[in-house]
């Protein structure tokens, strides 16, 4: 069995966990079975990973890790906007939580990123009833925690292989 295959199911394993959070030895027990991941050629583009939880934003990293997208995390929507200033036309991906550290929630990461880069797939998720989002731009996805690494690898790819439609 390969290194990735043992890192993909030990995240599948893990999934109940990611509602009450990750603890950081398993989390790096995942990045640590997948080093096979690194060595594959990149496609240049990026998955963003906005969590304000170190351990779940680790593991969604691990987990992005494995696919053919370069992964960049960050707790804050602020620290996101930074990144799509610098790279955001290399960003086919945004994965974020709804409740972030921060000012700026994953709401309003999302619609700053359906109005200034509709080319990225965004994602967003929460473990809270209250955050499900009405007001989700209409381009968005969004994935209720415990989200299954499955339901997160088939989101990157959508963003690496289906035009994402710009909605007006």
């Amino acid at each position: 069995m390969s290194l990735n295959r043992i890192g993909q199911a030990l995240a599948a394993f893990y999934d109940d966990l990611i509602a009450e959070g990750v603890p950081e030895h398993l989390a790096g027990l995942v990045r640590q079975v997948q080093p096979e991941a690194a060595a594959q050629p990149k496609s240049g583009r990026i998955a963003l990973v906005v969590e304000d939880d170190e351990a779940t934003r680790h593991l969604a990293e691990a987990l992005l890790g494995d696919t053919d997208l370069e992964v960049i995390g960050c707790d804050s929507a602020e620290a996101a906007l930074a990144i799509m200033r610098e790279r955001g036309g290399r960003v086919a991906l945004v994965f974020a939580d709804v409740r972030l550290a921060g000012p700026m929630d994953g709401l309003q990461l999302a619609s700053a990123i359906a109005l200034l880069w509709p080319t990225a797939r965004m994602v967003v998720t929460s473990g809270h009833r209250a955050d499900r989002p009405g007001a989700l731009p209409p381009q968005a996805v969004f994935i209720p925690k415990p989200w299954r690494p499955f339901d997160l690898l088939v989101e990157a790819e959508r963003a690496t292989t289906e035009r994402q439609p710009i909605v007006r």
